[in-house]
């Protein structure tokens, strides 16, 4: 019975400390601790306790003792630089890195523009490559000379009786030759597409080199008539 009551007895005075032990923890304010952050971040460029950095930190803290006039007060004080700091304020750092951060984010919104642009051309490029609006304005010509040249050489076959076949195969093949080459530029779709104004420029060297087969092929014919 003893041994119980004594028993009850500490656990009495267990529950009754332990309020005691539980109370909420008060917030804490460190000065030291907050100057050490300041000065690390955005400032003042402060240290406590100043002669513990003096001595121990001297390198990163930038101390430098200095003496003070204070009447009976005078004597040796310690203040911080951070330009005699071996790290410096990491602010700037933040600061460069944002800055770098930014030239890359307006570099990156440069080149989506400009790719943008590119592609914009392109779709307008290719709206004008899937139509030919040129060939109509050289068809009647094309055909014409063809006319010219096709009964040209059906006249020199006839009128020479087969002599002058060397000359007009010639003038036959390059004649076959540009007529593909215009067939190829008339093409339309993909793998085939051209400009407009490339096709025009096209369209004018063909027309071109197509006069000089049809001056060519009146040249044969003065000839055949001329000597059979």
């Amino acid at each position: 019975m003893k041994n119980k009551t004594f028993i009850a007895a500490i656990l009495c005075a267990a529950c009754a400390g332990l309020p005691s032990g539980l109370s909420a923890q008060g917030t804490t304010h460190d000065s030291e601790k907050e100057k050490q952050w300041k000065s690390m971040e955005n400032g003042p460029w402060d240290f406590a306790p100043d002669w513990y950095y003096y001595f121990l930190h001297n390198g990163y803290s930038g101390a430098e003792m200095y003496w003070k006039w204070a009447g009976f007060k005078s004597g040796f004080r310690v203040r911080f630089k951070e330009e005699d700091s071996n790290v410096k304020c990491i602010m700037p750092v933040r600061v460069t890195a944002e800055e770098t951060q930014r030239q890359k984010a307006e570099k990156a919104e440069q080149e989506r523009v400009r790719i943008e642009e590119l592609y914009k051309e392109e779709l307008l490029r290719e709206a004008d490559r899937s139509v030919d609006l040129t060939y109509a304005s050289y068809r009647d010509e094309f055909d014409r000379m063809q006319a010219c040249i096709s009964d040209g050489l059906l006249y020199c076959m006839t009128k020479s009786g087969g002599k002058l076949k060397r000359q007009v195969d010639e003038l036959s093949r390059r004649n076959e030759v540009l007529c593909e080459g215009i067939a190829y530029i008339h093409k339309t779709g993909i793998g085939y597409g051209l400009e407009n104004a490339k096709r025009q420029q096209a369209y004018e060297d063909a027309k071109t080199e197509m006069g000089v087969l049809v001056s060519r092929t009146a040249h044969l014919c003065a000839v055949a008539a001329t000597h059979y």
